[in-house]
């Protein structure tokens, strides 16, 4: 379970990272990353579209997003990341997911 003071929850939290933030993406996921110098660790928004699939997959998809940097925090930079997933997400499971943000970070230049 990650921590409250791990994620991004307020709208212009999130409107922040996209303006200041640069993109990254790869066919499942977008990932916004922002910068921010009095940061210390990462924080985590996630967005998944309706068009994902009904509640229960989108909090699906949400949990294995969180369960992902849950795993991954020490190998990663502590920036202000959010992750759109697109819709290929749906139809994969944890092991997939995990090998796409790993793909996408690395993109990113965020794993240390």
């Amino acid at each position: 379970m990650m921590k409250k003071r791990f994620r991004i929850k307020k709208e212009q939290d999130f409107k922040l990272v996209f303006k200041k933030g640069k993109s990254y993406a790869n066919r499942q996921f977008v990932v916004y990353l922002s910068d921010h110098p009095d940061i210390t660790h990462l924080r985590l928004g996630v967005s998944v579209s309706k068009r994902l699939g009904n509640a229960v997959m989108r909090n699906k998809i949400k949990r294995r997003i969180r369960a992902f940097f849950q795993q991954h925090k020490d190998s990663l930079k502590p920036h202000e990341y959010i992750v759109i997933a697109r819709n290929p997400v749906s139809s994969m499971d944890y092991h997939q997911i995990e090998k796409s943000l790993l793909h996408v970070l690395k993109i990113a230049k965020c794993i240390k």
